[in-house]
């Protein structure tokens, strides 16, 4: 067939010949150049199509492929038929629609539209009479289409060259869903990926195959096509079946919240115990997952004690994943030695430590640098600092006392990170005093402070002598509130950039450490 054909009307003879002969539908899948890559044989109701891996498109891209099938009767497109259209990013879907006597009478026809503000994911075109088929000029509108959806893109910088949906499945509090992928968003920010949209599901409970219903993700693979998305990041932590699915489905880049935070980690480690700590965290989230990674590989088996050469790779692979999580184990050991070395000797000096705890921006390094005239760097970024930092504080009567700046604490840490880092953040059973840093001015406080509590329940530190710091007060309208909380806290309210807001909170410090000084 020609190049730029959809299909030639003895093409349609032909097929709806066969199929009304063996009384099952007959489908051919065609390129852009006229080939017919693929004849499909199914049954009365329904084809299936085979696995288009070799054909596969950019994600903002169609496949170059389109499908033309028979249909024994005189119904046109099925939602079947849609939905396939959009998994596959088929240029586009046609039926032949046949009479009882195996007559074509109709070619129906759909295709993939760009976003759009009316939110349709695809157009029906008008039906065909069959001999008009020769006439339809697919290789100019498959041109227009594929030009249109360019256009529509969504800018992307050389820099940021991951742009992302968001998906979350919401089983009970709408309101608390929208929070939650709000703060994915910033912690999608912090990895340097742009965020195009964030998409939520309510549901009884998440889908144990594809987390959203299929019908959802097929909306969501036509969203992330028209706007030129290429990863999904799910506000969920993924099983292992979960990633490899429903990567499979979209052909997209799958990430849950937890790979997102693991990522943040690995970027922002500076000591060498903290890289230590993120890859051992990291390799033990990888080593279930690694069937998903190489799932292009081969799984054949040929009887007992036979592997296929990818069932051999992905053993491989295991092996070297468990003996670099044993010997990061073994690192980390070492690594703790030196840390109660210097624990040791802060212990001798006989000066009291303060820790500083707080959810992750709160505004814990820009205290530190505050109190102590320290240069930690701050940045309104999740996770800036990862690295805990220690500096003396000097007080107005010539005492002194350490300051540890810790890791920012977040709702659903991935258990994995957080026993990687459980030998650092155990650092604070050291604490004479813990400052619980607070941003005042976020809307969500109340939620945080409770995560907060809830890790040092966790750490065995919630019986430590612990002072409530509300940070960014002068963002706070409603100043009388503000002093309600504090004294029903105990807590102080200060802004760290303001330096003049600190010396009621280096009072407190001090008067509560005042059996601690030497």
């Amino acid at each position: 067939m020609a190049s730029g054909r959809l299909a030639t009307w003895e093409m349609a003879k032909q097929m709806a010949m066969i199929s009304s002969e063996l009384n099952r539908q007959i489908g051919l899948l065609i390129d852009r150049t006229g080939v017919v890559t693929h004849v499909i044989v199914g049954d009365h109701q329904r084809i299936v199509i085979p696995s288009l891996d070799g054909y596969r498109a950019a994600p903002s891209r169609l496949s170059g492929l389109h499908l033309l099938h028979t249909h024994l009767g005189c119904d046109g497109l099925s939602d079947e038929d849609l939905t396939d259209l959009a998994l596959l990013r088929l240029d586009m879907m046609g039926v032949i629609s046949l009479s009882s006597a195996g007559v074509p009478q109709a070619v129906h026809l759909a295709h993939l539209l760009p976003e759009n503000p009316m939110g349709t994911y695809w157009e029906i075109l008008p039906p065909l009479r069959p001999e008009e088929i020769d006439k339809f000029d697919f290789g100019t509108f498959i041109s227009a289409l594929e030009d249109e959806l360019k256009a529509k893109e969504r800018p992307r910088s050389v820099e940021n060259r991951d742009c992302a949906l968001l998906v979350r499945v919401e089983t009970k509090d709408a309101a608390a869903g929208k929070k939650s992928l709000a703060e994915l968003n910033a912690l999608a920010h912090t990895l340097g990926i742009t965020v195009y949209d964030s998409i939520m599901q309510l549901r009884p409970q998440p889908d144990p195959r594809f987390v959203v219903g299929k019908g959802k993700l097929t909306d969501i693979i036509i969203r992330a096509l028209q706007m030129g998305a290429n990863l999904l990041i799910f506000d969920h932590e993924l099983t292992p079946a979960q990633v490899r699915t429903i990567g499979e489905l979209t052909e997209l880049e799958v990430l849950d919240r937890t790979q997102v935070i693991l990522e943040i980690f690995a970027h922002r480690a500076q000591s060498r115990e903290g890289k230590i700590q993120v890859e051992l965290a990291r390799m033990k989230y990888l080593l279930p997952r690694l069937v998903g990674r190489y799932r292009t590989l081969s799984r054949l088996t040929g009887g007992i004690g036979a592997r296929g050469p990818g069932e051999t790779k992905l053993e491989e692979m295991r092996r070297l994943v468990r003996d670099r999580i044993h010997r990061l184990e073994k690192e980390i050991k070492a690594v703790g030695g030196a840390r109660k070395e210097r624990r040791r000797k802060r212990a001798k000096a006989m000066l009291p430590i303060i820790s500083i705890v707080g959810y992750t921006n709160a505004g814990k390094s820009t205290l530190l640098n505050a109190l102590t005239k320290s240069n930690v760097l701050t940045e309104d970024k999740l996770f800036a600092t990862l690295d805990p930092k220690s500096a003396r504080l000097r007080f107005p009567r010539e005492r002194e006392a350490i300051i540890t700046d810790t890791v920012g604490f977040i709702r659903n840490l991935p258990p994995d990170l957080f026993t990687a880092f459980r030998a650092t953040l155990d650092e604070l059973q050291e604490a004479h005093l813990l400052l619980q840093v607070v941003d005042i001015s976020d809307p969500d406080y109340q939620e945080h402070m409770a995560t907060v509590e809830e890790i040092l329940e966790e750490l065995n530190c919630l019986n430590k002598p612990r002072l409530i710091v509300f940070n960014k007060s002068d963002l706070v309208q409603d100043k009388a509130q503000l002093s309600i909380l504090c004294e029903r806290t105990q807590a102080i309210a200060i802004s760290a950039l303001k330096e003049e807001t600190l010396p009621p909170l280096i009072s407190r410090i001090e008067e509560m450490l005042k059996g601690h000084f030497s």
